[in-house]
């Protein structure tokens, strides 16, 4: 009768690890492809999960679809997570002669058509927060919500459309070396060295007739549309801001990273993340 109990314990374990082996494992497949902008321009993307709502992310400034990889892997257990490059940026093709803020947002637009998103959670940093303005206000009906991080209601100082060309004057003149400086300067004293030298070169070794045009473009933007296109939102705008460079705002919701400079998602993933996450509900 034991011998008999032990054999029958033996069969039912064994039928059970072979049928927990045979349960689906949740994975989640990385698909990557690319759309036509409306002037033929390449954009690149890449897509990750399943879920009802869709969180697309645009980079800043210089950067690309790839400095979005902590947030993919963390939100894709949830959400549909699509990660862009704009054009000049990453993947995606060259060729235009005027880097603008509505040509970006025609980029993110035409992707969202393609995969047929609805639902959408923008996210946008630095530039980003710019190109997904103009993205909302062309397809209200498919925007649930934008995310800002660090674009908008900080201490920096955005020049005037007067001298827009005076700032841009160091750029022409020495790209690298004014761009690596720039981006350095732009992260907390704590910051990751390596982090910090990764990025800074990276975006110092953009295509200048690229980031130069991209960026007297940002500067306009802010300058002389930011105000007004704010104000036609039909979703909510929320800001995840440094703190160290946060000032109030009585437009919209502020969430603050503490200890950081101008890079969270990079600096600081996983409290950027618990941060994303609490400007999702």
């Amino acid at each position: 009768m034991k011998l008999y109990l032990k054999i029958i314990t033996v069969m039912v374990f064994a039928a059970c690890l072979s049928g927990c082996q045979e349960l689906p494992v949740k994975q989640h497949q990385l698909v990557e492809g690319n759309v036509k902008s409306a002037d033929g321009v390449a954009i690149h993307y890449t897509m990750l999960g399943n879920g009802d709502s869709t969180l697309v992310f645009v980079h800043c400034w210089s950067c690309d679809s790839s400095y979005w990889q902590s947030q993919m892997d963390y939100f894709a257990a949830d959400y549909r997570v699509v990660a862009i490059d704009v054009a000049g940026h990453g993947q995606s093709g060259m060729g235009r002669k005027d880097y603008t803020i509505s040509g970006f947002a025609d980029d993110v637009e035409r992707v969202i058509d393609s995969l047929d998103l609805n639902k959408v959670i923008l996210v946008g940093h630095s530039m980003g927060g710019s190109v997904i303005i103009e993205t909302a206000l062309r397809i209200p009906e498919r925007i649930s919500r934008l995310v800002a991080v660090d674009s908008f209601e900080t201490n920096f100082q955005w020049p005037p459309e007067s001298k827009i060309a005076e700032v841009l004057t160091p750029f022409k003149a020495d790209f690298y070396k004014t761009t690596y400086q720039m981006v350095k300067g732009m992260f907390s004293s704590t910051a990751d060295p390596v982090t910090v030298q990764r990025i800074a070169d990276d975006m110092a070794s953009a295509p200048p007739e690229v980031a130069i045009s991209a960026l007297t473009n940002i500067f306009k933007w802010v300058s002389i549309d930011y105000q007004n296109k704010r104000s036609r939102l039909k979703s909510p705008l929320i800001h995840i801001n440094a703190a160290k460079t946060n000032k109030p705002s009585a437009a919209e919701k502020i969430i603050t990273v503490q200890d950081v400079g101008h890079f969270i998602p990079q600096e600081a993933p996983e409290r950027f993340n618990a941060a994303l996450k609490q400007a999702l509900y």
